[in-house]
């Protein structure tokens, strides 16, 4: 049977690629910003109106484009950047394939003011679902001018699955500091809704860290600088007493380009690993500057996954240097080496011959030709109070053998008792004898099971008990954590959190659910932020859940938090009032119990 097969028209193969590149509207900001910065910019604005959903505009003074290319443009795979093949491995420019104006013209009604500084008058391009309306002259500014409008009006189900305008407003900020972080040189303006949420002037580098995170960061940053024959790292780390327990202050950039890499965040992890806080981040800004040759930044349509040749010696370098600049500034120990000069580091490569090492061997040499003389030193011990002169007492034989049991017991200081029947283990675990054999509780999980099905029951009963703080604390956020306590705000009230909307990126805490512990507002904030945003993609029912589960992780007491007896009997008499005792709201365990069988296993004759 013939006629199966046909060639999909242009507007629908746009469609499909669109459906790759833009995913939502920060997806656009990212294509337009990296198009601006290559069009050689100094100043590049963003304005949006309903997160993106109604309009994008981004404006800047680079080099224009003639009319002949403004018509161009809006062509699948019309570039400027890459003429043949062999370019793909030398790519210095942040757009390359040619899609993004493409794919963003197939979803969105867009029009094109653009003109060249040699040139008296622009051009106008009018778009539509990657057809082009109108090609007109007109008086514009130099430089380039897109108006990106009603996003995905032609996808209506792919503009129903886009979240709220508090959650694709975040998504347009991270995708901004990305371009903002590496173009510090740059002019660069964010605005929603006529409100100005980013205004950066040009600088340095800490200086753009600083307008980005606030002037608080600038106290803990650490200069970061290794200069190798393989790779160039700079940027700055974050000192260890201010490493936070959520994520949003990690970067890693390779020439000028944000990048996602999990196996170089394990290594500035392993440089902390002895110094840094359980649970806890460092933050770092690290930028790898390398031979364009050496990375492979095709790998994704977003760009943001890079391939380096050399990847483990790269994990290798930034391991030492994050370790030398904490050493450096006495916050653990370090050798002083000569750093001058580059490192040859010998890495594997295809081009390079591998050979055997050569070993100098002297023929002439003759081991018996001189007498060979050694002295052995006799080593004596007082024959009595030795284990005195040590700190320790004497003992016989039969004591000595016991010594090594003895660490093998708690020391009674880590061992609380309720009674009879509860134990707190290494602040950390509570155990009971029941009929069966032993139940082991987890005093985390078990608080946070607690604390969920309380808060959940005064938002149903609409009767939140909230107890207010002594003096209303202010609290500032970077842009991305207030536009999620925005978008949590408005469920805060039914759960007993009295939070207030201060502007400028600040709120102000004045009451928190009677449940949770007071003080270190600030962190259990913070904590409770990051908790909603990885929960935002759990298909769990409902916000005011949502943000409970969340409440119930920030507020829940911590490992290493030693309970009176009285606080032991008070939790488990709790946890077994829930509806779900044995699960965390996470569905975590929180219960064990090790059967009278299991135990006797480990004693048979």
């Amino acid at each position: 049977m013939s006629g199966l097969i046909h060639v999909l028209n242009d507007a629908v193969a746009n469609q499909i690629a669109a459906g790759e590149v833009i995913q939502r509207p920060a997806s656009v900001v990212k294509e337009l910003m990296e198009n601006a910065v290559d069009a050689g910019a100094t100043v590049i604005t963003v304005v949006v109106k309903d997160a993106g959903k109604t309009l994008i505009q981004v404006v800047d003074n680079g080099q224009g484009m003639s009319e002949e290319d403004a018509g161009l443009c809006f062509h699948r795979h019309a570039t400027s950047k890459i003429s043949e093949a062999g370019d793909l491995f030398a790519i210095h420019t942040m757009g390359f394939r040619g899609e993004a104006l493409a794919s963003v013209a197939a979803v969105a009604e867009v029009i094109l003011k653009t003109r060249r500084k040699e040139d008296e008058l622009g051009t106008q391009v009018r778009v539509s679902g990657s057809k082009i309306q109108s090609q007109e002259v007109v008086s514009t500014p130099a430089g380039t001018n897109f108006q990106v409008k009603n996003l995905f009006f032609n996808l209506p189900a792919r503009r129903k699955f886009l979240k709220s305008d508090q959650a694709e407003l975040r998504h347009i900020i991270n995708e901004f500091n990305h371009v903002a972080l590496t173009n510090q040189e740059i002019e660069c303006n964010l605005i929603h809704n006529d409100t100005d949420i980013f205004r950066l002037k040009p600088g340095n580098l800490r200086q753009r860290i600083t307008g980005v995170f606030g002037k608080s960061v600038n106290a803990y940053l650490l200069p970061l600088k290794t200069e190798t024959s393989v790779v160039r790292i700079g940027g700055y780390i974050g000192k260890p007493e201010h490493a936070r327990k959520t994520y949003g202050e990690q970067f890693f950039f390779v020439n000028k380009r944000y990048i996602r890499h999990p196996y170089f965040h394990k290594a500035v992890m392993s440089a902390y690993a002895q110094i840094l806080a359980p649970d806890h981040v460092p933050a770092y800004f690290i930028y790898f500057e390398t031979d364009p040759e050496r990375i492979d930044v095709n790998i994704h349509p977003s760009k943001t996954e890079v391939k380096f040749e050399e990847e483990k010696a790269i994990w290798q370098i930034l391991l030492s240097s994050v370790k030398e600049a904490i050493g450096r500034n006495s916050l653990s120990p370090s050798l002083d080496f000569d750093k001058e000069g580059v490192i040859d580091i010998p890495v594997a490569s295809k081009d390079r011959e591998v050979r055997p090492p050569q070993i100098e061997t002297n023929p002439d040499y003759n081991p018996f030709q001189e007498e060979q003389t050694y002295h052995r030193e006799r080593i004596t011990f007082p024959e009595k109070g030795y284990r005195s002169t040590y700190g320790q007492s004497e003992r016989s034989g039969e004591d000595d053998r016991l010594e090594g049991w003895e660490k093998l017991f708690e020391p009674a200081s880590a061992i609380t008792s309720a009674g009879n029947k509860y134990l707190q283990i290494k602040n950390k675990y509570v155990l009971s004898p029941v009929k069966s054999g032993l139940m082991v509780i987890d005093q985390r999980r078990a608080h946070e099971r607690i604390l969920y099905d309380r808060m959940l029951a005064a938002a149903e009963k609409n009767s939140p008990v909230a107890q207010q703080t002594l003096f209303p604390e202010t609290i500032r956020l970077n842009a991305e954590d207030y536009q999620v306590c925005l978008e949590m705000m408005e469920h805060l009230e039914t759960l007993g959190f009295d939070i207030r909307d201060f502007g400028n990126q600040s709120i102000v805490v004045q009451g928190i659910p009677a449940e949770m512990t007071p003080g270190l507002i600030k962190e259990k904030l913070e904590w409770m932020i990051e908790q909603f945003k990885n929960l935002q993609e759990e298909p769990v029912t409902g916000e005011v859940e949502r943000l409970a589960r969340a409440a119930a992780s920030a507020g829940a007491i911590g490992y290493g938090r030693p309970l009176t007896g009285t606080e032991i009997q008070e939790l488990v008499d709790q946890l077994f009032a829930c509806s779900n005792p044995n699960y965390s709201p996470s569905g975590k365990p929180v219960v064990k119990i090790l059967e009278l069988g299991e135990l006797d296993k480990y004693f048979k004759a």
